[in-house]
Formats: C-alpha cells, structure tokens, sequence
C-alpha cells in the first residue's frame, strides 16, 4: 500500500480541494477500511455551500470543521484490523462493510440510555476533525463506531445507500404507522423514497407521495407509493381530502428540507395527526404553531440518523425491494467531486450520486 492517498478536504464553504494526504493508520481496535463507495447528500451539500454551522461563527452553534475529509453514507474492504476490533465487530479482513454514520462516547446519557444517535458529542463521520470522511481511498472506523457487514453482491454504490435508507426507516418508526393510515411523504429523493418503501412496508391503507419532478414521482410508484402528486399541477389537499372523507392524512413524514414542505404538512394532516420531520434546513422556518395547538393538537415529532434501522435498511436491500439502479443515477471518480456537489445541487439531473474513491 502506498503512504499517501487522495482525499477530499474541507477548508470551509465553497473550499473543497482534492489532495494528497497520508493514509490513515489504525490504532488499537480500529480497522483501516478501502473505501469503494462514498455517497453525497443534501447535509454535505449544506455544509459545502455554508449553510451547516462551521466552528468560528460566534453567532451560531457549531457543528462541522475545516481540514475534515467529508462523506458520511459508505462502504468500504477491511484491509487491516486487529484481533480487538476483529472480535468486537465479528469481521475481518477482506469483509465489506458499512459504519453507521455518528461514532458514539459510549458514556453519556444518551449514550448510557441506548439513544447514541443523539450522543452528546456527536462525532459524526465527515464533519469532526475527530471522525474524518469517506471521500478518501482510505479510512478509518474507530473502536467505538457500530459497524455492520454488507453484502459483497451488492455494486459499492447501492451498498452505501444503507445510510439513507435507515434514516429513512428511522423516520418511519417514529411515524408509529397503523394499517389504516394514510401516509403522506414529501420529496421524492433518497430520504423521501426510502420513507416511502418503509411505510409501505408497513401496510397503510394508502401511501402518498408529493414531488415537483414526474420523473421522481415515477420512482416513487416503484418504491411503493400508490398515490403520486405532482404539487405543480394538483392540488394534494383536495385530493387527500376527498381521499379520507375530508379529515386529512394521518401521517406526514418531510423528507425535502425545503421551507415550503412544513406548512403544507401541518395542513394536510388531520386532527391527531402525526408530522415527522427529517428534513435538513439551510435556514430558520416559521409556522403557525396555532395549527400544531389549538386547531388540531398534532403531533410533532423529530427523526434523526438510523438508529437499530442498519440491520433492516441491510436487509432491504438485499431483498432487491427498491430500484437502486434507477435510484443511484450517478457514480464518478473521486477526482469529479465538484461534479458530484453541483449535480445533488441541481436537484434535477440525479437522484443518488456516489463518488467511487478506489
């Protein structure tokens, strides 16, 4: 193996630069992992543009660091492990392999509680200078990560999709979905179809899905939605309205991260209902917090990462329930980075884009 390898590199929004750094030497318990597979979503492309919290804003939380190589949903090969780590992960070299994308302490009360996805640190893969990327021939899986082994049919790309998917499916157990739910998913990309495959799964009466793109709209009919709208040209209240007797839907998962998405959920759901955000924001949004209250006393509900969904998302794949050829619409060297960044940012000309380091 050679000392050096290429990497992506955070310096700050907008400073992307592939370079030549070191390969990454594992510690005690760790593996050192060739990465195959390195997908890029809408919280990369936030951080890249600015819109995630860099440490130095004095106004703002921090949340992501310069000098980080970015990537956070992929797969990779053993290719050095010790016994420690071998033992703990039960895997080897030579093994394909995903690790979930928060590395937890292990000592805080989330963590003590079985809640590690909202570890108090929150060392996530790609944005702490503590738990460096996947956009990199090369990486690291602390000894604390939780990793999983993947298929090895799977193509690299369709095998990092694991990471979206059990959010997606994370999102869905926090929706708490009856059989006779109508379940209301809005977005169409990777989130929102992973969303509506896992509702689906769990057999609604109807799931909905709403989209600008016919063409997304298409793929979510494949993934299991037995209702697309186009909001451009329909009128989704109206036609979920006459679909449950007037009340409106009962569950409403937003998997677009789009401003628009939150007021058109809180007015689609019924009294009772049940909203569940997922969505990323580039900015602050504001509601009428009267809705959630006074007029129908909805639930509200956060969902974040994929936590005990890895195993299942694994699983889904392999079982081939979704169409991840037409999903992963785009694989590229690690050298087309910007590529990658500028087609997720288009929104029109991909749904998945994986970058392929090895």
């Amino acid at each position: 193996m050679t000392e050096t390898m290429q990497a992506v590199v955070c310096h700050g929004p907008r400073d992307y630069r592939l370079e030549e750094i070191p390969v990454p030497v594992p510690g005690p318990g760790e593996a050192l992992v060739r990465v195959e597979a390195v997908g890029i979503c809408a919280s990369d492309l936030k951080c890249y543009g600015g819109a995630v919290k860099f440490w130095g804003d004095e106004n703002r939380a921090a949340y992501a660091e310069t000098g980080v190589v970015p990537g956070h949903e992929f797969v990779g090969e053993i290719v050095q492990i010790d016994a420690e780590g071998a033992a703990r992960w039960g895997v080897g070299v030579g093994d394909r392999v995903v690790s979930e994308q928060i590395v937890p302490c292990w000592r805080c009360r989330y963590c003590r509680r079985g809640q590690y996805h909202l570890c108090k640190p929150h060392d996530i893969y790609g944005f702490k200078r503590r738990t460096p990327g996947a956009m990199a021939q090369y990486m690291i899986y602390p000894a604390d990560a939780l990793v999983h082994k993947a298929p090895k049919g799977l193509p690299p790309a369709h095998a990092a999709f694991a990471e979206p998917l059990a959010c997606s499916l994370h999102a869905v157990e926090r929706a708490g979905i009856t059989f006779d739910d109508v379940v209301v998913v809005a977005g169409c990309g990777p989130i929102g179809l992973g969303m509506i495959a896992g509702a689906r799964a769990k057999h609604p009466a109807h799931v909905v899905a709403l989209d600008l793109a016919p063409e997304k709209l298409a793929l979510a009919r494949d993934c299991g939605a037995d209702i697309a709208i186009d909001i451009r040209d329909q009128d989704a209240q109206a036609i979920i309205a006459d679909l449950t007797d007037g009340y409106g839907a009962d569950v409403y998962l937003e998997g677009t991260g789009h401003p628009s998405a939150v007021p058109q959920g809180l007015n689609l759901l019924r009294k009772l209902g049940t909203y569940v955000e997922y969505g990323v924001f580039g900015s602050e949004v504001s509601v009428d917090w009267t809705i959630i209250g006074d007029d129908k006393e909805l639930d509200v509900r956060g969902a974040h990462l994929g936590p005990h969904c890895w195993p299942a998302a694994i699983r889904m794949l392999e079982s081939g329930a979704l169409p991840m050829d037409r999903i992963c619409t785009h694989q590229l060297p690690l050298s087309d980075f910007q590529k990658g960044l500028d087609l997720v940012a288009s929104g029109t000309e991909s749904v998945k884009v994986s970058l392929l380091p090895s």
